[in-house]
């Protein structure tokens, strides 16, 4: 199978967690390192905010990074949302975060369900953000599979995966996910935390997180995004499509995003800043230094 066939990811990686962090703000908390301007970092489904890791010793030299952790994922307890939503909430929590703090004009940067709260930040509140940077997110998830995807045609399968998670025994849950991250991992020696990290998150919450993710289209709320959008994402042969077929799927997703750019990673599953971290960084880089993911 294809790893672009797999449902959304629940797991993260091991990295050195943070030393503290803030009390939660709604479903969410923050921890805050480094000085300059401002960055804020939103993990993925089920994944810690220790996925930023890597990125963060990198740049917390010269920028103020502000790491959010999404309650009900990777230990933090779960805060069930109205509806049952969790992306929708997360984007609200973070929108209240930067006025209480008076952060002026962050960077958003959202690995795949974090990259929808990025989008939901900057099309719901676009006076409060600087830039966004979705890595290897979708404005609709299905996209990948039906360029003709609807929130309507998703939900049968989003339904079926919620019910699946939500009835697996613990021995059927823990191999649901090794197979998963199989997918979306290239890089062999982060797996087993990834599966660890996941079985530790809150199953209702991953559940309902992938639901949303799976049938939430942002697609008509892009044209209200004024900040400028880079759009990170990987590419492997594994994938079993040509990389123009993958370039095609993510600049037509985007299309009517105003002020966007793209940089495909190659040799890259699903959790790009792990498996490709130079190459990820270079391109966090290229937009920070000039709002725009120039060619390579």
């Amino acid at each position: 199978m294809s790893p672009r066939t797999t449902p959304p990811a629940t797991g993260t990686a091991r990295l050195a967690s943070p030393p503290s962090a803030s009390p939660a703000h709604g479903n969410i908390s923050v921890m805050a390192e480094g000085t300059g301007p401002d960055i804020i970092l939103v993990p993925g489904l089920a994944s810690s905010r220790d996925v930023w890791a890597g990125l963060a010793a990198r740049l917390r030299g010269n920028y103020r990074l502000h790491l959010v952790q999404v309650a009900g994922f990777a230990g933090m307890p779960p805060v069930p949302g109205p509806d049952r939503q969790v992306a929708a909430p997360t984007a609200e929590a973070i929108a209240g975060y930067i006025r209480r703090e008076h952060i002026a004009a962050p960077i958003v940067i959202g690995h795949s369900l974090g990259g929808a709260v990025a989008l939901m930040l900057g099309a719901r509140h676009p006076d409060l953000v600087g830039g966004l940077v979705t890595v290897d997110a979708l404005p609709l998830y299905g996209l990948l599979f039906n360029p003709a995807a609807t929130s309507e045609t998703a939900r049968p399968q989003a339904a079926g995966f919620r019910d699946a998670v939500l009835a697996a025994s613990d021995a059927q849950a823990q191999a649901m996910q090794q197979a998963s991250i199989a997918r979306l991992a290239r890089t062999e020696s982060v797996r087993p935390a990834l599966v660890a990290a996941g079985l530790g998150s809150d199953r209702r919450t991953v559940a309902d997180a992938a639901y949303e993710l799976m049938t939430t289209d942002l697609r008509p709320e892009l044209g209200r995004i004024t900040a400028p959008v880079a759009v990170i994402y990987a590419y492997d042969p594994a994938y079993g499509v040509a990389a123009p077929h993958i370039d095609a799927i993510f600049q037509n997703a985007y299309a009517t995003t105003r002020n966007v750019s793209f940089r495909r990673i190659d040799d890259s599953f699903h959790f790009v800043m792990l498996d490709q971290p130079e190459a990820f960084l270079r391109a966090v880089l290229d937009f920070l230094d000039h709002g725009t993911l120039r060619e390579t």
